[in-house]
């Protein structure tokens, strides 16, 4: 063996072990908040509180179910009865089992694969006619959920449906190289491993600085949300592919976006660069007729935390639309 196949070796043994070390660090600062129920291949994770109409909240890329629970959910529970999961192969739940998740796969769990995995946990839990609002990547799960609808004839779907600067159309250009470098083959051998071992939290935390601008992070929300959950490798692996695979899915979609009848209430930030309210909510507007938008001038792509009332408005709006008594 060459000198440089020997620290070869010995880096990928220093950093599978640094990997493992911050992943079961993780798992110790951050356990999970809630429950377990058992589906199709593996477990879900989830909290439910309160009382009243079924109200179930996904969130976006990278994140957690601890999104919510950091403030919206408590504003909530008086009147809803709120479960928030953690979305297939992020936080606690576990993959979508019929996706390959191998070191050299690219490919992710989809929008509909993911509301039909989360569809079977909120039928185990006796969930039914439920509002779905989903925050970033989540609202185009919570469409998805919607559009599985359309097909089964079962008390698990949705009502309405509640966007939160969501995804909705099909985007222009390409993807930020974070997604389609670590999506790739090399990515998911290399590249992953290092970032899951070795990233700094300042690099993470100027990620949290964009993701909120051009508003500022709420007072203690890194501490709390949870981002060395995202940081083990194997959810790192599932929330790139999700992300980075996601364009052809959402165009598959849209094509049946004029078939659904329900609520669709859209609270989208102008100022908005992550999912721009251009590209997203004013096109779907276009082609589905009961979509509404709460326009939110000078908020960014954190709606729910930069204007809860507006959002929590049009959850209450939807509830209304969707005939549901509080």
């Amino acid at each position: 063996m060459t000198v440089s196949a020997i620290a070869i070796a010995i880096g990928a043994a220093f950093t599978a072990v640094g990997t493992k070390q911050r992943a079961a660090q993780a798992e110790v600062n951050y356990p999970p908040l809630g429950s377990f129920i058992d589906v199709t291949g593996g477990k879900v994770h989830f909290v439910q509180e309160g009382r009243g109409p079924h109200l179930i909240l996904l969130h976006g890329a990278g994140g957690n179910l601890r999104e919510f629970t950091f403030d919206l959910m408590r504003r909530l529970t008086d009147r809803y009865t709120v479960t928030a999961f953690d979305r297939p192969g992020l936080g606690y739940t576990d993959r979508v089992p019929h996706v390959e998740n191998g070191l050299t796969e690219v490919e992710g769990a989809s929008p509909l694969d993911q509301a039909h995995m989360l569809r079977e946990a909120a039928t185990e839990i006796g969930i039914a006619d439920p509002i779905v609002a989903g925050h970033s990547y989540g609202g185009v799960v919570a469409l998805a959920w919607a559009l599985a609808g359309l097909d089964e004839g079962v008390p698990v779907n949705a009502k309405a449906v509640v966007s939160l600067a969501g995804v909705a159309m099909p985007w222009p250009g390409e993807l930020d190289p974070y997604y389609t470098v670590n999506g790739s083959v090399f990515g998911g051998l290399v590249t992953i491993p290092l970032l899951s071992a070795l990233l700094p939290q300042s690099i993470v935390a100027r990620r949290i600085e964009s993701t909120f601008a051009p508003q500022t992070e709420p007072e203690g929300y890194s501490n709390y949300i949870g981002t060395d959950l995202t940081l083990r490798a194997d959810s790192m692996r599932a929330n790139i592919r999700q992300v980075n695979t996601l364009r052809p899915h959402v165009v598959e979609m849209a094509k049946r976006y004029p078939e659904l009848t329900l609520p669709i209430e859209f609270v989208h930030g102008e100022a908005d660069e992550t999912v721009p309210i251009s590209i997203h909510a004013e096109e779907i507007e276009k082609i589905v007729r009961q979509v509404n938008t709460t326009r939110l001038p000078g908020i960014g792509h954190m709606p729910h935390h930069a204007a809860p009332l507006r959002v929590i408005a049009a959850i209450d709006r939807a509830a209304a639309r969707a005939g549901l008594n509080r």
